[in-house]
């Protein structure tokens, strides 16, 4: 087969996901299990990886799954342990203290807290919290859904303390041979790292100042009673006042500080500037926006997940500080495992996985039940309980309602991330040929020449799309960036930086994370629907960023160490 015909059969399994959930509005569980089998035959057929490898990829995505569904369960359960606790109410009565403004609830609970969770935990955590929150204030599941998809983006580069710059480029370039060539150069590996997190840092400060005005305007549009974009922008000059406060620490801490913290630093300050200003009405606008009456939603809108007013009558009232104390332990919580020698060695010791897995050198998977985020919102849970005076009763009943929502999110997972997990271990094969995401890669690469640059975010923003990582998409892509950066005669920092920016934005539209976000509040079975929305922010992203990249490259003419020191 030629290279053309072989890289658009690596296409197919996303293409046909696309057209299924997409195009046919066919729901997630009757759509994955037809793109597994595809992709499985192409494997076989097309790339000649040997059956046990792509049963072994199949096992691996499976280990997978059950990390992402204990990320799942844990924040269905702290959701509904609050509902039942009172903690909710609490919640909920504190945000019309602040604004009755959904369009500045969802600035403040999905933008703001979300990057914060987003930069403590990754792993999808932040849609999986914001979103039933969101539906516990009020808002319909599949505008909470979508605005936590939109929560994937700016911060995803820096989140889990910088593991996707930390791991994914780290791991994903060759850094023994780009040490030595910059070291022949008077450069270190540390200069050169330093300056890609710096401008993935800058590129996303720049591209997501508009965020959350845009996270708005989509919600105001779609779910409005007037499907209006002017009701969304009248909130415009609010929106930029909150995507400023975020950005600017978040860049500082990009550029001064490294990778590890830009995300939660500029979510805390941001935190702390906008809530006081909205308590106190600048730059609000007069009108107060809210949802149609819950009568007249659509049946598209409502998920399984319902928090009524009517489910803590009779309870006696906490405080707005105890509602929120949960969350406020489950950032602690997530920071220090993150960033305490003793604690994260404490907690990945309890861990249970396979390495090599029916003999396949490379393809192992494990869990760490304690170190995953789902472990975090249990302990929070139980300490809920305890603060909040739960009846044994009442967190059975919790426990009983979340297991009930899993299942379903667990039946298409099965199906998703073993997809994935082929797609990414293609690349060992009896055929000699590259992996299918680096084949796709590479035949975009090849059909634009001098503006890949353009082109190079979405090429990120793809990897992320099979992979719903943007780590994984680092380690898949970042090396294959580089050698085009080389081959092109730019900046290969500036080309990796340009990977990374893209793969938090794919992040957006990923099929599982949408799988995943889905199933906290009900809604699975409607996937597609979230993604034809959240693709329009996700082209925002791709496209402005790749407007950069080419100013970046051929009007500034942007270098780097490496560059300098050939």
């Amino acid at each position: 087969m030629t290279n053309t015909t072989l890289a658009l059969l690596a296409f197919l399994p996303l293409v046909l996901a696309g057209v299924l959930l997409i195009g046919f509005r066919m729901a997630a569980r009757t759509a994955m299990p037809i793109v597994y089998l595809v992709t499985a035959l192409i494997a076989l057929f097309a790339w000649e990886m040997t059956f046990t490898r792509v049963i072994a990829s199949s096992l691996q995505g499976l280990i997978l799954t059950v990390s992402i569904l204990w990320i799942i369960f844990g924040a269905i359960l702290l959701l509904n342990a609050m509902k039942h606790s009172g903690g909710i109410t609490a919640i909920r009565n504190g945000f019309s203290g602040i604004s009755p403004d959904r369009r500045v609830q969802a600035i403040i609970v999905a933008w703001l807290f979300g990057c914060f969770i987003e930069g403590a935990s990754g792993f999808g955590t932040p849609a999986a919290v914001a979103a039933p929150l969101m539906v516990a204030l009020g808002f319909p599941a599949l505008a909470a859904v979508v605005v936590g998809m939109m929560i994937q983006s700016t911060p995803v580069s820096f989140g889990a303390v910088g593991t996707p710059i930390v791991v994914g480029v780290t791991g994903g370039v060759n850094q023994s041979a780009i040490t030595e060539a910059l070291e022949a150069g008077g450069y270190t590996w540390l200069e050169y790292f330093r300056l890609i997190a710096a401008e993935v840092a800058i590129i996303h400060g720049i591209v997501g100042i508009l965020m959350p005005l845009i996270m708005v305007v989509i919600m105001v549009r779609f779910f409005g009673a007037n499907r209006s974009w002017k009701e969304g922008l009248s909130i415009t000059p609010f929106a930029l006042f909150a995507g400023v406060a975020f950005v600017v620490p978040y860049m500082l801490a990009g550029v001064l500080l490294g990778p590890e913290f830009p995300s939660m630093i500029g979510a805390m300050v941001g935190l702390a500037v906008v809530v006081p200003a909205a308590k106190k009405g600048f730059l609000i606008p007069k009108d107060t926006w809210d949802f149609p009456d819950y009568k007249s939603w659509p049946d598209e809108w409502i998920g399984k997940l319902v928090i009524k007013t009517e489910d803590v009558v009779g309870k006696t009232p906490i405080t707005t500080f105890m509602g929120w104390v949960p969350y406020v332990l489950l950032a602690i919580f997530l920071v220090a495992s993150r960033t305490i020698d003793p604690l994260r060695e404490a907690l990945t010791s309890l861990a249970f996985g396979w390495n090599d897995i029916l003999g396949e050198t490379g393809v192992s998977g494990s869990i760490q039940p304690l170190y995953l985020p789902g472990g975090i919102l249990l302990m929070v849970v139980l300490v809920t309980a305890l603060l909040h005076r739960m009846r044994i009763g009442e967190l059975r009943e919790a426990f009983s309602e979340s297991t009930r929502t899993i299942l379903g999110a667990g039946f298409v997972l099965i199906f998703t991330i073993p997809m994935v997990r082929i797609l990414i271990n293609s690349g060992v094969n009896a055929a000699d040929l590259v992996s299918m995401p680096v084949a796709m890669a590479q035949f975009v690469a090849d059909g634009v020449g001098d503006v890949y640059p353009f082109f190079a975010p979405a090429v990120g923003g793809l990897g992320a799309f099979i992979a719903g990582s943007n780590t994984v998409s680092n380690l898949m892509l970042a090396e294959f960036q580089f050698n085009v950066a080389q081959q092109l005669g730019v900046s290969t920092a500036m080309m990796v930086a340009l990977q990374a920016v893209g793969a938090a934005a794919g992040n957006m539209i990923a099929i599982h994370n949408v799988v995943a976000a889905s199933a906290t509040v009900g809604l699975l079975g409607r996937e597609g629907i979230t993604i034809r929305k959240t693709i329009l922010p996700t082209l925002y992203y791709l496209i402005f960023t790749g407007i950069i990249a080419m100013i970046a490259f051929y009007v500034i003419g942007v270098t780097d160490p490496l560059m300098r020191a050939s």
